[in-house]
């Protein structure tokens, strides 16, 4: 779901959605440092800390230092291919989603 619709229903991202925008953030601009990655993913900064810690050790995200000792935080590829079969999973659901909606006679998804 995206921000926009999440603020529009009051709703609260998951810490799945999150991390998904993290990683997008990150694909999409390259490395970032803490507090460009806080304004591209809406994460409030103690809360990306944690986030990124978790992302780092799944070996999705790395941390790189910069001159002065600056840190910068990357997309690794696995971070890259766990995008993109969300992506594909994502898309996958919406198609479902849309199936059933055109014809209710079709099995929920958690019978498939």
């Amino acid at each position: 779901m995206k921000l926009d619709n999440l603020e529009a229903t009051g709703m609260r991202r998951s810490k799945l959605e999150t991390y998904i925008d993290i990683l997008n953030a990150l694909a999409r601009l390259g490395p970032l440092k803490m507090t460009h990655i806080m304004h591209k993913a809406n994460v409030n900064g103690c809360m990306l800390k944690g986030h990124l810690d978790f992302l780092t050790k799944q070996g999705l995200v790395e941390e790189r230092r910069l001159k002065r000792s600056r840190a910068v935080f990357a997309v690794t590829q696995r971070g890259i291919t766990v995008l993109k079969h969300f992506q594909e999973l994502t898309h996958m659901v919406s198609i479902i989603e849309e199936a059933r909606s055109q014809n209710p006679n079709l099995l929920p998804l958690n019978l498939l």
